[in-house]
């Protein structure tokens, strides 16, 4: 059965949360990962010692700045000795602006939001695919993680961070439609709440989130690794251009 020996993969925002989840998975099925950070260097370092042997190295990128992934990409690349055979797109910012904040605040959450959730990720992508066209016999894979915003839409302060997901996804549908057959393996994982410091910790706000959530729990970081881990391992690669629903059936389509 196909699996991760072997493969250098980049997983992005891996320094915390769901992305050093994800690192630590893969690095224990046999990836050799690359960590990305934004700017907490100590976390992502944490993280690497607990990859041990495949661990290829760390990188620091602000998404934020336009241009910033292809350089990222290229270094990545350079860590892993020339050649990566998975990307993780997993970084992201999730800030407020509603329709009532005045139009500075409103157009520079929508500039910001875009950049960094889908420009950043359409390039970095865009460099995979441009990597790996022509490995039809051992094609490359990407996995971007988006949300069940994205389908659903998201609550009035963030409507930027729905917009930019939902791009994510027609991206990676496009990718695969675009280059399954040339080698380029694509897919999407939507969340709802992840159990991270990023989800409601106030009791009265975690409580009216779970609310929404029938299967009474938040989603644990270690399940997007190891849905990762299936995707990126070349077991089902038909799936590409999917999108798989990981939110305990708060949004059902």
């Amino acid at each position: 059965m196909p699996g991760l020996a072997d493969k250098n993969i980049l997983v992005t925002g891996a320094s915390r949360g769901t992305g050093a989840a994800i690192a630590k998975t893969l690095a224990g099925q046999g990836a050799k990962v690359v960590v990305h950070y934004g700017r907490n260097r100590d976390a992502a370092e944490d993280v690497a010692n607990d990859l041990g042997g495949n661990f290829l190295g760390l990188m620091s990128a602000d998404f934020a700045t336009p241009g910033a992934a292809p350089e990222a990409w290229a270094e990545a690349k350079k860590l892993a000795g020339g050649r990566l055979d998975g990307l993780v797109i997993n970084h992201g910012i999730f800030e407020a602006a509603s329709i009532e904040a005045d139009y500075e605040t409103w157009r520079a959450n929508w500039t910001r939001t875009l950049e960094v959730d889908l420009l950043s990720a359409a390039d970095l992508a865009r460099e995979a695919a441009r990597d790996w066209r022509g490995r039809a016999d051992d094609p490359g894979a990407m996995v971007a993680i988006a949300s069940r915003a994205a389908h659903r839409g998201d609550d009035p302060d963030h409507p930027s961070y729905a917009a930019a997901k939902a791009g994510l996804i027609g991206l990676i549908k496009t990718l695969a439609r675009a280059y399954s057959g040339d080698g380029v393996l694509a897919y999407a994982i939507a969340p709802g709440w992840i159990d991270t410091e990023m989800a409601p910790q106030e009791p009265g706000a975690r409580a009216k989130a779970l609310a929404e959530v029938p299967y009474g729990q938040m989603a644990q970081p270690e399940e997007f690794g190891r849905l990762c881990a299936f995707l990126l391992s070349g077991a089902c690669p038909s799936a590409t251009g999917a999108t798989f629903d990981v939110n305990g059936a708060s949004y059902v389509r």
